[in-house]
């Protein structure tokens, strides 16, 4: 008997994935894997628009706080934790949706990982500091040079992909491009996906509605839910939970670095370069259905579209 469809929701950020998500729930019985790299920390709840209380408890939601922003989380956890979930939920005779935009996170759950090896803590810490006193485009430029293949894939901001790609040389003397060619990855199973990609016409017409958003969890407490984990002893800007887009602007702003004004500005500019970078790995799945996320009738389109297989 052939395996249930693994019905995956995404999209670039402020697409407006949770009404669609609420519908699908309200026509099948569903559990939700969540597919982020920042609503997995706890204490980090409005700048990662993580599904409210009520959401929750209206249907069953996974990978939600499941750790401490001072830890990290990596495809290869994620892949682990997904696969376990998806056989657990349709073992009780349920369907298993995924939804988020860690595209990351899906490519290796769908494609599979590779045999890329893990970084010690002091090179992570050195490439920290350097990041620091140079920037990332600085490194960015260091990795054109020793793997123009992955940089040329990176944004010069993309903080961890690029620190990922330098760990991976300074570890084994070997450029990712070079893992990846020599050593490609392979699925973990051969599960049935369908992918529905809710996104705009162009892109652009995200950027009011990023703005919007953003405002909207300041006047939620954003600037005191960072406060709080600016607070702490053990958490630096050089964390994956804290370089998150919205979280680093306000940490430089509470560090005395930039104002609030300037944080604000910033947190708004990196919120877009993150829609772009999405869309960007969104175009390299050409099986993808594509919705308009500005469409108002989008929710009962996905769950059209989602009948197709779920019946």
């Amino acid at each position: 008997m052939p395996s249930p469809t693994v019905i995956c929701l995404t999209g670039p950020t402020a697409a407006g994935k949770s009404l669609s998500t609420h519908a699908i729930a309200q026509r099948w019985d569903v559990e939700i894997i969540v597919m982020d790299s920042a609503t997995i920390y706890t204490g980090m709840d409005i700048g990662t628009a993580k599904p409210t209380a009520a959401e929750q408890a209206a249907v069953k939601h996974h990978l939600l706080d499941i750790r401490d922003p001072a830890d990290s989380y990596s495809a290869a956890s994620f892949v682990h934790d997904t696969e376990a979930l998806i056989q657990s939920i349709q073992a009780r005779g349920k369907q298993a949706l995924l939804c988020g935009g860690t595209l990351l996170y899906y490519k290796a759950l769908r494609d599979g990982l590779s045999n890329m090896p893990e970084a010690t803590a002091e090179i992570r810490a050195q490439l920290d500091v350097e990041a620091e006193q140079k920037g990332w485009p600085a490194l960015h430029a260091e990795l054109a040079l020793i793997d123009p293949d992955s940089a040329a894939r990176l944004a010069p901001n993309d903080s961890q992909r690029v620190q990922r790609a330098l760990e991976i040389y300074r570890v084994s003397g070997k450029t990712m491009s070079a893992w990846l060619r020599d050593a490609p990855p392979k699925p973990i199973t051969d599960r049935p996906y369908c992918t529905i990609s809710l996104e705009p016409t162009e892109r652009q017409l995200l950027s009011p509605r990023i703005a919007q958003r953003y405002h909207q969890m300041l006047e939620l407490g954003l600037l005191s839910e960072v406060e709080a984990l600016y607070a702490r002893d053990d958490l630096h800007i050089g964390l994956p939970s804290i370089r998150s887009v919205g979280y680093r602007q306000i940490w430089e702003h509470l560090a005395g670095e930039i104002s609030l004004d300037e944080a604000i500005e910033k947190a708004i500019i990196a919120t877009r370069h993150l829609a772009k970078r999405q869309m960007t790995w969104l175009r390299s799945m050409p099986e993808r259905i594509t919705l308009d996320c500005m469409d108002e009738a989008r929710a009962d389109r996905v769950v059209d579209e989602v009948a197709r297989h779920w019946g």
